[in-house]
């Protein structure tokens, strides 16, 4: 195995935040055509309030796919070029993003009360970051610009699911039907475009999609202005105020293998602040980044409580002072400012500053109470499965031109269909990682649980695939314990969840939610077959 670290040492990357750790504020790797870059430590912090998201509202009424004698509401949502003020003191940045907004509106619904949404395509002809022509259905015989749009957590019909390969081109659009048949939570969508994922993504193509129910409403959560939706995300911004999109130096592949941006921005503002009150809010929190990891904390370590992750509430609120997310995952906090009034309390991830809150001297009257109790979350016994499935996850040097690729179970996008569960039956999925890095990985259509990690021996396993173990069982953190569709495994181990797939038969697609993998051949089909 050569890793990604020797990768970027022979390309002779200029290597800064990718070798020196997500956090360092410091160039990207980069051409010597790298332009002036906006330096986080003179841009001035707080002095922007932040934006909460505009909500979708739907067009009319259409009839459900699922029960044509009933309607469902449309919206139709266009992807469009805009330009923005992420930050008091710099020009207007181009983004890509919906309805003239990035992140793009946010999409509210009920559970089991489905709805279309009508994704239209209105970007330009040209993209403006960097594409690599030599990534897998990225080349130049494809347009530049196309777009797919994936519903992240979504139960989802496979026709509506956001395919890679079933990109659109401007001037098309798709409509996707979501049933919603899943419980309260929070969701999002983004682009999905096979080979240029990272860079929509990257120009402002994500936006938060929440689903409620009557078990929700009957805990009495902070709601109305005490809910605030927090997309969390890092980006380049040149002195012109422009997005920069790092490059390698490999002569025609562009590609990188992560990109950690030195400015962090939640809802479209850089650093910005929020006025609160000194009682309880409840957080909804997205890591929307490409690839960096958000290591959160509030304050001098304040304590907060975790009611809720992916798929979901928790069975329990889980006290913690500090959050680690990585990219697509999501976390549901409740925090309690009363402790705080006249405060500036600054969220942070270990030297990025993320955002503030002001916390004002006044009173403020608090009806909401943290639940000792939240909803019942069946563990899945490894005796309900009906297959254990061992998988890999693989890097590889070519030492020809020093490019890198990534894969799933060292098999590549267009390799047959090698994984294919039945509908309504439960698998257990043991993820090994041979990397030297942390994966998100993400399964679409359905959820699942964590049942443990386990340190192997890696070099063992690359030699004759010998399972080693080099440590004790770990079993879930508790605020890991719910349901997931993102789960962290971690480097040389191996890391087992339990699979049931519910929803629909059809064709869909497991990978790594950093992007910058996803796009270079980390992600592969798989189909739940009819039983």
């Amino acid at each position: 195995m050569i890793s990604r670290r020797h990768f970027l040492e022979q390309a002779g990357a200029l290597a800064t935040g990718l070798l020196l750790g997500e956090d360092a504020f410091a160039l990207p790797a980069t051409n010597l055509s790298t332009p002036a870059l906006v330096d986080p430590n003179t841009l001035a912090p707080y002095v922007d309030p932040l934006p909460l998201p505009e909500r979708a509202v739907s067009q009319a009424m259409r009839p459900d796919p699922d029960a044509p004698s009933r309607s469902v509401p449309y919206y139709r949502i266009a992807m469009e070029e805009i330009h923005v003020k992420v930050h008091r003191d710099l020009p207007p940045t181009r983004l890509w993003g919906f309805n003239g907004v990035s992140p793009g509106p946010l999409i509210e619904t009920r559970s089991n009360q489905g709805l279309l949404v009508e994704w239209n395509n209105h970007l330009p002809l040209k993209h403006f970051l960097p594409i690599d022509y030599t990534l897998h259905g990225s080349g130049r015989d494809v347009p530049e610009v196309r777009s797919v749009i994936h519903l992240h957590g979504g139960r989802t019909p496979p026709t509506s699911d956001g395919y890679p390969e079933e990109w659109y081109i401007t001037g098309k659009s798709a409509t996707c039907h979501y049933p919603c048949r899943q419980d309260a939570t929070m969701l999002f969508y983004h682009d999905h475009s096979m080979g240029t994922n990272r860079l929509n993504v990257y120009a402002g193509l994500q936006g938060l999609f929440l689903i409620r129910d009557a078990a929700e409403d009957a805990l009495h959560l902070p709601s109305g202005k005490y809910e605030l939706p927090l997309i969390i995300y890092d980006r380049y911004l040149r002195q012109d105020g422009q997005l920069h999109y790092p490059v390698s130096p490999v002569p025609g592949k562009p590609w990188v293998p992560e990109v950690f941006g030195n400015l962090v921005m939640v809802n479209g503002k850089v650093m910005p602040y929020h006025e609160v009150e000194p009682r309880k809010y409840r957080l909804r929190i997205l890591n929307g980044s490409n690839g960096r990891f958000y290591r959160l904390t509030f304050g001098e370590n304040m304590q907060f409580h975790v009611i809720g992750s992916d798929q979901g509430l928790l069975r329990a609120p889980v006290p913690l002072a500090r959050i680690e997310l990585s990219p697509g995952e999501r976390a549901d906090l409740i925090l309690d400012f009363s402790q705080c009034a006249g405060q500036n309390i600054e969220l942070t991830s270990d030297s990025l500053r993320i955002m503030q809150f002001r916390v004002s001297k006044a009173s403020a009257s608090d009806a909401n109470e943290i639940p000792k109790l939240l909803r019942r979350i069946d563990r899945i016994p490894a005796s309900a499965t009906v297959r254990t499935r061992r998988l890999t996850l693989d890097e590889h040097l070519n030492l020809a031109d020093q490019s890198m690729d990534m894969m799933l179970n060292n098999t590549p996008w267009h390799a047959p269909i090698t994984e294919k569960p039945i509908l309504n039956t439960t698998e257990i999925w043991e993820i090994i990682n041979l990397t030297e890095d942390t994966h998100p990985i993400h399964l679409h259509l359905v959820r699942f649980q964590l049942l443990d990690r386990r340190r192997i021996d890696s070099a063992a396993y690359l030699d004759d695939k010998s399972l080693v173990f080099m440590g004790d069982t770990v079993l879930p953190a508790t605020h890991e314990s719910g349901w997931k569709d993102t789960i962290q495994v971690p480097p040389g181990t191996m890391t087992r969840i339990v699979v049931p797939f519910h929803g629909y038969a059809g064709r869909y697609v497991w990978h790594c939610h950093v992007l910058e993998h996803e796009d270079n051949e980390m992600m592969r089909p798989y189909e739940i077959v009819p039983s």
